[in-house]
């Protein structure tokens, strides 16, 4: 298993505060992300929130839903992630990092996995889509987080 790995960054301009608290409120990522028809928070643990992510149906009508751990870390502006539930992943960890650059917020992802051997996709063309979802998903990211910024509304 060589397994695929992903790094994807967008620049958010709009204050770290507002940058980290709108992208780490999962219960709002249906509206967040494009992608997310539903977030059910399962447990909570400290600082690690278990919970099931629903998509949208793919193109092929397919409704694909999972089990994650997330566990944030305000003082360092990075978030850990990994699937409980893997479905057609061997494994999949994720990373999250956020800081501070001219123009803002760089908001950063980074993913490594494998796909089992009957995954309907490989390594490679789930390289391909999770690029291609990323750089969707950070873009509109980054719009609905500026936008809030200028609205001037606050962080809370």
């Amino acid at each position: 298993m060589s397994g695929g790995s992903t790094d994807n960054r967008v620049t958010v301009d709009a204050p770290m505060d507002l940058v980290w608290s709108m992208t780490n409120d999962l219960e709002s990522w249906p509206e967040l992300f494009s992608e997310y028809a539903a977030v059910d928070i399962l447990d909570t643990t400290g600082a690690t929130v278990r919970f099931r992510l629903t998509m949208r149906p793919d193109e092929n009508g397919r409704v694909w839903s999972w089990v994650s751990e997330r566990t944030p870390d305000p003082a360092t502006r990075t978030v850990v992630a990994r699937r409980v539930e893997t479905g057609p992943f061997a494994y999949m960890r994720i990373r999250w990092d956020y800081r501070e650059v001219p123009g803002g917020v760089e908001m950063r992802w980074r993913q490594e996995f494998a796909m089992k051997p009957d995954a309907p996709l490989d390594d490679a063309a789930m390289t391909a889509r999770i690029n291609r979802n990323s750089v969707r998903e950070m873009g509109r990211i980054k719009s609905l987080v500026e936008e809030r910024a200028r609205a001037g509304v606050g962080a809370g």
